[in-house]
């Protein structure tokens, strides 16, 4: 991580810069390295808190957001999360709307920082832990009716460019220069796709023959173009089975992996047993997919992954059983 030789004004200056860590006891028997991105070390602790700041920063210099103005967005919890300590530190009043499928843990930390957080029952069908596309569309127009109720600002994650522009401006550059530039291939899950396809971008445009790939939970993986068969997957934040990401370029698709449940929460166990790094669900199915790869049509490739989050928002959840 870069230090600051001085105070920064605020946590917002904390967002960013986070270390690039090899994985070098995971992959200790695999011809090839991972590199880690370790987003779960900002002040939010994911890498939601980068399109926070950026989204807000955004609406302010074009006049959007108006000085006090109430902020509401969606979340899993980590976009939420980032959206508190912005708006906090700024002066907005937040709202935070998130399915009751979600950890609690998200929930508690929103509303320590500041957050007013509304938390929407689940589909009857839907299983506590697991959010479903179905979920996050009453989760959506709950959001709609406060924002028209508050005459709000939306600090929409799914359709703002504040949240490619997070990871094209920044996270990607970071990758490229901390890796000396030496990357082969780039595996993300995808939630709103903001940090796939801003890293895709700055990636590919640094060298065309890096190849990107995206993460989908098995059953739900749409964007492959395949059936959903298992909505109510485990893996939180993303896999909602939405085929309607505008930030995605095809052009930037190199390919698609999909991960179990099971795979995942073992990945992320052994991240935390073996790398000492405390993560969620994704990180674990975005290491369990850069390993197929390196097993595969990568061997002696370099991989890099993001970890996503910190495992201290899953505490209540199996995955720490």
């Amino acid at each position: 991580m870069l230090l600051p030789d001085k105070p920064l004004t605020s946590a917002i200056e904390a967002i960013g810069n986070t270390p690039l860590v090899e994985l070098a006891r995971i992959t200790k028997n695999v011809n090839g390295r991972i590199l880690a991105k370790l987003e779960n070390l900002n002040p939010g602790y994911s890498k939601k808190d980068r399109i926070a700041r950026q989204i807000i920063a955004d609406a302010e210099a074009s006049g959007e957001l108006a000085p006090g103005q109430t902020v509401v967005e969606l979340t899993s919890g980590n976009t939420g999360t980032g959206l508190a300590i912005v708006c906090g530190i700024k002066g907005y009043p937040f709202v935070a709307v998130m399915s009751k499928g979600n950890s609690i843990e998200r929930a508690r930390m929103m509303s320590a920082l500041g957050a007013e957080v509304v938390l929407v029952d689940q589909l009857p069908t839907s299983v506590p832990g697991q959010v479903s596309g179905g979920d996050l569309e009453l989760v959506e127009q709950e959001t709609q009716r406060i924002v028209n109720q508050r005459n709000a600002y939306r600090a929409d994650q799914f359709r703002l460019r504040g949240n490619f522009r997070a990871h094209y401006l920044h996270t990607g550059p970071e990758i490229i220069r901390q890796s000396g530039g030496q990357i082969d291939v780039f595996c993300d899950f995808v939630g709103t796709a903001g940090s796939f396809a801003g890293c895709a971008a700055a990636l590919k445009e640094h060298d065309p023959e890096i190849k990107c790939y995206i993460v989908e939970p098995q059953g739900a993986a749409i964007l492959a173009g395949e059936t959903v068969t298992y909505p109510n997957h485990r893996i939180q934040g993303g896999g909602y089975a939405m085929a309607d990401l505008p930030m995605i370029k095809p052009e930037h698709v190199d390919g698609y992996r999909s991960v179990p449940d099971d795979r995942a929460i073992q990945m992320t166990r052994r991240l935390a047993r073996e790398e000492g790094i405390f993560a969620g669900f994704s990180a674990g199915a975005n290491v369990t997919a850069a390993m197929d790869l390196l097993h595969e049509s990568f061997k002696g490739k370099t991989a890099v992954v993001l970890i996503c989050d910190s495992g201290l928002k899953y505490l209540s959840t199996d995955l720490w059983e």
